[in-house]
């Protein structure tokens, strides 16, 4: 196994760390591998879409039912009301 020293890192940093990992319950070198071995897996992935990272943001907001589509029209100022 292999050993990774991280020097000058913040203390608020490390206060942030050590409260996520009591917060999983798991000691702060635990907490820090976890987090490094899944920034390492993502590194291959390729990013989503912009419209699936929309859908992901929005996903537990209640909409149910797909938006219509706005192609064609043309677009109108908002009217906000006085």
């Amino acid at each position: 196994m292999a050993q990774l020293i991280v020097r000058d890192l913040e203390d608020a940093v490390k206060a942030r760390l050590k409260r996520l990992a009591e917060r999983h319950g798991r000691s702060m070198e635990e907490e820090v591998r976890d987090i490094l071995r899944n920034a390492a897996k993502e590194e291959n992935l390729p990013p989503p879409d912009l419209g699936s990272r929309i859908a992901a943001r929005f996903a537990k907001t209640g909409l149910t039912k797909d938006l219509p589509e706005l192609h064609g029209q043309a677009p109108k100022p908002a009217a906000f009301g006085k």
